[in-house]
């Protein structure tokens, strides 16, 4: 009898222990939405993700928030894009004394140029996602080797689903007639996208949407929809979309839906994944432009 009550307890510990694993994941923290989805990607159920600036938010414009300065203090690995996106990030990690180490997803990448800041949202040519997804991998296993295997395998399957998205998104542009690939967008976020797939993007605000366009920006963009006769606008999800529908108003171009460009969305929204966000953008596109 003593025996089994013996076992007996020793099963009802096991059955209420927390997994091994589950003890030990990795801390990573990623500056936003998309990266922190990268990570997901290739840490799987080994790393622990934080995200500071969540979905349906602006990562140019972030206000830390005090509890920020205990999940960057707290995390192994801080996980950035680079290029000044994250200009106030800085700041928040001296504030936190971290001693994570900083892997920046974009490097190795050529950034393009917009006047003399570096255009940072390299992630929209699916082909650099990859090069972001190699480099968060080779991060997770020096972080945490006795994984590395793990996020080694994650990373190619998911790098596999890249590639086809990419063959994807070069097939449904070239499919667009050439003389349609041309849009307005609220800001300057789709130079990547452009320069990878063939498709014009017009902007009247910068790189960042801390910028506030000119009257004068906004006359010369209302001549050249006019004159080149540029059939969609498109709506930005983070952004003020009245600017939008002034330009299609008073050019006559429709309005062909809403893009996603800094940010993912929860899960009941369009794009709760990068892939969700690029087959979104487009299936938008396409739409606006084919007819």
């Amino acid at each position: 009898m003593r025996c089994w009550r013996g076992l007996l307890f020793a099963l009802a510990l096991l059955a209420g222990a927390a997994p091994v694993h589950a003890q030990t994941r990795l801390k990573v923290v990623a500056s936003f939405s998309i990266l922190g989805d990268f990570v997901r990607n290739v840490g799987g159920d080994r790393v622990e993700v934080t995200t500071l600036v969540g979905p349906d938010s602006d990562v140019h414009v972030y206000a830390p928030a005090p509890a920020d300065v205990r999940r960057i203090a707290d995390a192994k690995l801080l996980v950035v894009n680079g290029f000044g996106l994250e200009g106030w990030l800085p700041r928040l990690i001296q504030a936190a004394g971290s001693k994570a180490s900083i892997v920046t997803a974009s490097e190795g990448i050529a950034p393009l140029k917009a006047g003399s800041d570096a255009d940072p949202h390299a992630w929209q040519s699916v082909a650099n996602a990859e090069k972001y997804v190699a480099n968060i991998r080779d991060a997770l296993a020096a972080a945490d080797p006795a994984d590395a295997e793990t996020f080694r395998q994650n990373a190619q399957d998911y790098l596999a689903r890249l590639e086809a998205l990419d063959r994807e998104t070069r097939q449904a542009i070239g499919d667009i007639p050439e003389s349609r690939r041309r849009v307005i967008s609220t800001h300057d976020a789709f130079g990547y996208f452009a320069a990878r797939y063939g498709i014009q993007f017009i902007a009247p605000i910068g790189v960042s949407t801390e910028a506030e366009p000119s009257a004068r920006d906004v006359a010369t963009i209302i001549a050249q929809v006019k004159a080149e006769h540029i059939p969609a606008v498109f709506l930005e999800r983070i952004g003020d979309p009245r600017l939008m529908r002034r330009i299609s108003q008073e050019t006559g171009a429709r309005v062909g839906g809403t893009l996603y460009s800094d940010s993912l969305t929860d899960e009941k929204g369009d794009a709760p994944t990068y892939i969700d966000m690029v087959r979104h953008n487009i299936r938008t596109l396409t739409s606006a432009l084919k007819e």
